[in-house]
């Protein structure tokens, strides 16, 4: 049984090519708060109660910073391109496509990566209560809800529900 080169070389392309893709989704950055807002209260204590209005929802803008490109995405596109390329022509044509695929698949790789790497923006809340004995508390939550300032709310150790 012979198995063409052609075939070989174009099963290597598209698992190539998939694999690269595949990296294209950004991961997951998990925020953790900068403020100590919930109070350690002892476990003697039972479950704490308080009750008050939101004073104050606004929006909190994070940046993480990107890490640029280390040129893998670049050799990478480089190499699927290359083998592309190589599949179409004969002759000059062939070198040409190979060349195109080349130069092509580097910069597509290279811009891959730097999307892959660059920097993200997440959004999160802070929601401020006053609660009934005048004292204000704050949350940083990664969404307010269905809270709107002046909603009357209960925070059961440290978690906040409208009323």
């Amino acid at each position: 049984m012979k198995i063409s080169f052609r075939l070989v070389a174009i099963t290597a392309s598209v698992l190539a090519l998939s694999t690269l893709t595949a990296c294209v989704a950004p991961a997951p950055v998990y925020q953790t708060t900068r403020y100590p807002y919930q109070p350690a209260y002892p476990q003697a204590q039972g479950a704490y109660v308080e009750y008050g209005r939101v004073a104050n929802i606004e929006v909190l803008q994070s940046q993480t910073g990107g890490t640029g490109t280390t040129g893998g995405g670049a050799v990478a596109g480089g190499v699927i391109g290359g083998v592309l390329g190589n599949q179409i022509g004969r002759g000059n044509g062939r070198v040409a496509a190979t060349a195109l695929g080349v130069v092509g698949g580097a910069l597509l790789g290279n811009n891959i990566e730097a999307n892959q790497n660059g920097p993200r923006t997440y959004q999160s809340y802070r929601v401020s209560v006053q609660t009934d004995n005048g004292a204000y508390r704050a949350f940083d939550v990664p969404t307010p809800g269905d809270l709107r300032i002046g909603d009357r709310v209960r925070i059961d150790n440290g978690q906040i529900s409208r009323l």
